[in-house]
């Protein structure tokens, strides 16, 4: 079971008993949870002189490890006041993640109820919910995250947050007055902290969401639009640089198996040059019994250039409990003409060759 502190009305009127403070039977739920998650990777071709490594990887492995803190109150009349925590940690060194941040997954506190859920403070926005459900490989070591890091990475600083689901229709919404306040290096850190009086365009990004959904399947679409400002990475140095992607991803359920596919496309206005790419992805995922396998294809064309990738990954799931599952996984990734996608998130290669990987690991929720 999930560890719970609970504060209870009588707790309450203990502490609030000197000012004669009202005391009625409201409740604050937290829990704490987690994922650890480790694992030994082996890759080829990571420099150009053809060279291999094998290494324990930093970003992740089949899920990044974290700690988290969530809570809630009942407010009466259908809505709810919570919170959440989340803490995202390098497992080969026991270092904080997402440049630097305490709680760099999630900083934020909300209200639901049936008309939706608000939320303030850093969290996901539309572009990682709308992938959520369709990637059968999610933020794996070997995965879509490794073509284009900010998919599993799509979070916003300075946000306010909308989702609501209205009987299976999705729609969902986060405007940033600064999208990304770290310098530090990695997916997750652009350096764009925003909030400049008197210029409202500077880091400033907002995305949203419609779809529909049921058991079955799902279709959703999302528009994603940042800009930048002195300093920020990506070349997005001036309030008029943008960096906008699109997505439509769908899936649909064959009995246990799940079919999850979608495209993304990407315009790129930098003071480097403006570019356009589109990345698809098509997964399976299959449960046998304790095991499930999990296989996808991706690739990314880039216009007017020959710099094009492909990647093909395979991975088995055995799970020795509800919590704890053991994994292995290979993988393929193919740079045509000057491109260096490393197969591996994080990782390296030499420009224009193939790399080939394989990962065995361990991971435990709590």
């Amino acid at each position: 079971m999930k560890p719970t502190v609970r504060h209870t009305a009588a707790l309450l009127c203990g502490i609030a008993a000197a000012s004669a403070a009202t005391c009625a039977s409201a409740q604050t739920s937290v829990q704490i949870y987690g994922i650890v998650d480790s694992g030994v990777a082996h890759l080829t071709n990571v420099n150009a002189a053809g060279d291999s490594t094998t290494k324990v990887p930093s970003l992740t492995s089949s899920f990044p490890s974290r700690i988290g803190f969530k809570g809630s109150e009942d407010l009466g009349g259908g809505l709810q006041a919570f919170f959440v925590l989340e803490n995202g940690l390098a497992v080969d060194s026991g270092t904080v993640q997402q440049g630097g941040r305490l709680f760099g997954r999630a900083a934020q506190v909300g209200l639901k109820g049936e008309w939706g859920t608000l939320t303030l403070g850093r969290q996901n926005n539309m572009t990682y919910i709308s992938g959520l459900k369709t990637d059968v490989l999610g933020p794996n070591l070997f995965a879509i995250g490794s073509i284009d890091p900010y998919l599993p990475n799509a979070r916003s600083d300075n946000a306010i947050g909308y989702m609501g689901n209205f009987n299976g229709v999705v729609l969902g919404a986060t405007y940033s007055f600064g999208r990304d306040a770290s310098s530090a290096g990695g997916p997750a850190a652009t350096n764009c902290a925003g909030e400049v009086a008197g210029e409202s365009k500077a880091c400033r990004q907002y995305t949203a969401l419609l779809g529909y959904e049921t058991k079955g399947w799902g279709l959703n679409a999302s528009y994603d639009r940042m800009n930048g400002n002195t300093g920020a990475a990506g070349g997005l140095t001036t309030p008029a640089n943008t960096d906008i992607r699109t997505t439509v991803n769908g899936y649909v359920m064959l009995g246990a198996t799940k079919i999850g596919g979608g495209v993304v496309e990407r315009d790129l206005n930098a003071s480097t040059g403006a570019s356009e790419s589109l990345l698809w992805y098509l997964g399976v995922s299959h449960p046998i019994d304790n095991f499930t396998i999990d296989v996808q294809a991706a690739a990314r064309n880039t216009k007017n250039s020959d710099n094009d990738v492909s990647m093909l990954v395979a991975r088995l799931n055995y799970a020795l409990s509800k919590r704890t599952v053991l994994y292995t996984a290979i993988g393929r990734m193919d740079n045509d003409g000057a491109s260096a996608v490393a197969l591996d998130a994080g990782g390296s290669v030499g420009a224009g060759k193939t790399q080939n990987g394989v990962m065995l690991g361990l991971r435990h929720h709590f």
